[in-house]
């Protein structure tokens, strides 16, 4: 196939205008820190959060790798650059060094309370829009990373911005194609509606999930050489009038094969717990967490309490210390009284992210280059608890041990949450939990089939039952201070009908 063939097969041009709603908060860093949080997310030239369109267009391609589409063919290609102009003997001349992608995004703008787009430069759009005003000082989450000590580790408190889940952003897609393309395009936008696909980054601690909104959705298909398409604006509000007056019903298509095993656990307190908030208030120094959404009623935009937070790091954080520990027994990681393994190593070999089954599921983030990184192969979400829910303050003092006194300074106080309903049969949180099953599978094969170390599937699948096991009889606790109590969740897996 050469260039000219394929400039003669570009008959069409297909356009999308889409609308989604973040269905958690989403994060896409800046690269940057300021006074306040060590990592703040991209904005654009009004100061409001924006999803750039190679964000977008990365996660896509992606997606439609794994599907097992040809992405050279759509998304472009580059062969090595020095040989561009010099083919060697016998090669063929007639094929291309690269190609152009053959697809368009544009950047994701946001929507204001009125459901029209920030698009361009209007300096007033803050102040003006009730909703675009609670944009100026955006949440910030904490976390902090545990060892297998129960310790944060070294340079492991961190925190970063996040966007309000619920916000609503708008871009465009545009592809050129032939007549037969529609398909395809179809296929491109029915990716968005997948219950895996995520934007931006922390998508396997509950981030960056996304809902189309098809109200808002528009679509049209054009010959190449229609002048219509001159006629439509690049601003993505001005742009809404020209896809009403030229959109078209998008075709049918068949839904992949979800390569995603979706497991669901109903969850209750069964006493105090408390997710801090990383910030006190005038009754407390330690206050739980809560978090505000973006509420669309009768399609006005409003920002409202939407409850207690459990956040999914938290709970991805303890379930992936609790598997090295089974996974470990199951593999006869056994500690001697010298404080070494049976096979002569020391106990951080089988341990965080050197742990088999904890890489396998959890990713790693490599060493200190970056080097070996890999994405986890489990998507956990946040929970929220909004209903039968109080606040009690806890007082402490820490005491001297020789004299019996407070020690100077040591007085603080806790606010914890409890949960108080009636109803035995009730549980108020649901735990949603997405596993790549088949890429586990590759991985164990690519990695460990023909390496001295072998790995049993069986093993690793065990050793997530059982934690997930442990949490729901109330072995688990989960969040700050458990071990003065708090965090004891017990719950029941609901079994896919």
């Amino acid at each position: 196939m050469n260039n000219k063939k394929d400039e003669a097969k570009i008959t069409h041009r297909y356009l999308a205008r889409i609308v989604i709603e973040t269905e958690t908060p989403i994060v896409v860093h800046a690269g940057k820190k300021d006074l306040l949080t060590d990592a703040v997310v991209m904005k654009d030239v009004n100061g409001l959060p924006y999803i750039p369109g190679s964000s977008i267009a990365g996660v896509i391609r992606h997606a439609w790798k794994d599907a097992g589409k040809d992405i050279d063919q759509l998304f472009g290609f580059q062969k090595n650059p020095s040989s561009v102009n010099d083919n060697k003997p016998g090669e063929d001349e007639s094929e291309p060094k690269g190609m152009g992608s053959r697809i368009i995004f544009t950047e994701a703008r946001i929507l204001n309370s009125e459901r029209k787009v920030v698009d361009g430069l209007q300096p007033d759009a803050i102040t003006n829009d009730p909703l675009l005003k609670e944009y100026l000082n955006l949440p910030v989450r904490q976390h902090v990373r545990i060892t297998h000590r129960g310790v944060a580790g070294k340079n492991g408190k961190f925190d970063e911005e996040i966007v309000y889940a619920g916000t609503r952003f708008c871009f465009e897609m545009e592809m050129l194609g032939d007549d037969k393309d529609n398909t395809t395009f179809s296929q491109l936008i029915d990716i968005l509606k997948d219950v895996s696909f995520r934007l931006g980054s922390g998508s396997r601690k509950g981030f960056g999930s996304i809902k189309v909104i098809e109200s808002e959705t528009r679509y049209c298909s054009l010959e190449i050489n229609n002048e219509d398409y001159l006629d439509k604006s690049s601003n993505l509000e001005d742009s809404m009038e020209w896809y009403d007056k030229h959109k078209s019903q998008l075709p049918e298509v068949v839904k992949q094969s979800k390569t995603m095993v979706k497991l669901c656990y109903r969850l209750r307190p069964e006493n105090f717990f408390l997710f801090g908030s990383g910030f006190g208030d005038d009754d407390a120094d330690m206050t739980p967490v809560e978090e505000l959404r973006v509420d669309w009623n009768n399609e006005i935009g409003e920002l409202k309490k939407y409850g207690y937070l459990v956040p999914a790091s938290s709970v991805k954080g303890a379930l992936a210390h609790r598997i090295a520990y089974h996974y470990n027994k199951l593999t006869d990681a056994v500690i001697l009284p010298n404080g070494t393994l049976k096979n002569g190593k020391e106990i951080e070999d089988v341990t965080g992210s050197n742990n088999d089954a904890v890489r396998l599921l959890f990713g790693t983030a490599g060493d200190e280059n970056g080097i070996g990184k890999k994405r986890g192969n489990i998507i956990f979400s946040d929970m929220y608890i909004n209903e039968n829910v109080s606040d009690k303050i806890f007082n402490h003092v820490a005491i001297d041990r020789f004299t019996g006194g407070a020690i100077d300074g040591a007085l603080f106080a806790e606010k914890a949450t409890y949960w108080h309903c009636d109803d035995n049969n009730e549980y108020p949180l649901t735990l949603e939990i997405l596993i790549d099953e088949k890429n586990i599978k590759r991985a164990i094969k690519k990695h460990y089939e023909n390496s001295e170390k072998k790995i049993s599937y069986e093993n690793v699948c065990k050793a997530f039952n059982d934690t997930l096991a442990d949490l729901c009889k109330g072995r688990l606790p989960l969040g700050g201070s458990v071990n003065r109590g708090h965090g004891i969740f017990n719950g029941f897996k609901v079994e896919n009908k």
